[in-house]
């Protein structure tokens, strides 16, 4: 039985394919995520809580950045548990094809961003 979590050696995301959405700008088109395509853009953006709807990259962004934060006052959200955070996430909204890749994808990409965010190093076993 496959693991129910991230685990980027799980990514059908193409290497050329991850490095050209690391280097590309945003445009907030969600399509511009390896991974996601017309059904899971679809997925993100229903629903019926506005806050839950993801319509463009920027929210999709945010919401893997608000997941980061703390659970509680003690206990800081490591990158492993915050992957699988957003690997649940996905996984609520619909998204059931390349999630792993959508999630290293959007992590690398925030990593560039806010280096230090994320460590593909933490999920070697």
């Amino acid at each position: 039985m496959a693991s129910q979590a991230y685990d980027p050696r799980r990514s059908n995301v193409k290497e050329e394919a991850l490095a050209e959405f690391i280097r590309a700008p945003i445009t907030g088109e969600l399509t511009e995520v390896p991974g996601i395509g017309p059904k899971a853009a679809e997925a993100l953006a229903s629903g019926d809580d506005p806050n839950e709807k993801i319509t463009n990259t920027y929210q999709l962004l945010g919401k893997y950045l608000l997941l980061k934060g703390p659970d509680d006052d003690k206990h800081t959200v490591s990158c492993v548990e915050h992957c699988d955070k957003f690997w649940a996430f996905l996984q609520s909204k619909g998204v059931n094809s390349y999630r792993s890749g959508i999630v290293q994808c959007i992590a690398e990409k925030c990593n560039i961003l806010l280096p230090g965010s994320y460590d593909d190093t933490a999920f070697s076993s």
